[in-house]
């Protein structure tokens, strides 16, 4: 048979597996994240911390959620952050402690990012000071506990790293492909029925090149 063109796609394109709890661990091609925006309070010598959690996939994501929450929370005494994207060599990790005591905020609560295996997310902790101070040591576990809290209120999700393969194939060629296709865990996420069929499907990113070669030879 005769093999056709292909083109490569964005290698980044997100499928949600599964709503329910993540699993311990993830593969080479997933990550964990959380389910959904979330907000969470703590109330610690009569100050208020609230987290604001949620998925973002880029710095410009982050930084416009945390703009967003200190516009809305301008009263606050303090608005601190952190954010993770992506994961191994790819990571990005910032944090800011927002004019509090440096060390005291922005990187406890990153450290409750990483600590439960997340990424792709953003967190600021809201504080509005109650009239007690908290000491340093009294200020981490403050930060660290309200980010702690807002993720788990978000949930966790699994989340597989794709790379996208367009292609174009006979109607008697069509089962073949949607078998490979499918049978490694991958989608179509476009098509076209004209004289012949053109599919964009999203493949596992670390079975990109071998099922790009298997679909390829099916065609």
């Amino acid at each position: 048979m005769k093999k056709r063109g292909y083109e490569c796609g964005h290698e980044h394109e997100l499928i949600t597996l599964s709503a329910d709890e993540a699993p311990d661990t993830a593969s080479s091609d997933s990550y964990f994240t959380v389910a959904g925006e979330a907000i969470a309070e703590i109330k610690i010598e009569r100050s208020l911390f609230t987290g604001h959690a949620r998925e973002v996939d880029s710095e410009g994501a982050a930084r416009e959620f945390i703009t967003r929450v200190q516009a809305e929370h301008r009263q606050a005494t303090h608005n601190c952050f952190a954010y993770r994207l992506g994961t191994g060599k790819q990571e990005i990790t910032y944090y800011s402690d927002a004019g509090e005591p440096a060390g005291t905020a922005g990187r406890p609560i990153l450290g409750a990012i990483t600590s439960l295996g997340l990424t792709n997310v953003a967190v600021v902790v809201t504080r509005y000071f109650g009239g007690k101070k908290l000491g340093v040591r009294g200020l981490i576990e403050a930060y660290g506990q309200a980010a702690r809290r807002v993720l788990e209120e978000a949930g966790s999700i699994r989340r597989v790293v794709t790379r996208e393969l367009e292609l174009a194939c006979s109607y008697a060629e069509l089962d073949r492909v949607l078998y490979t296709v499918n049978s490694c865990g991958g989608r179509v996420i476009a098509s076209d029925y004209g004289s012949e069929v053109k599919l964009k499907v999203a493949l596992p990113l670390s079975l990109w090149e071998e099922v790009k070669s298997c679909l390829l030879q099916d065609i």
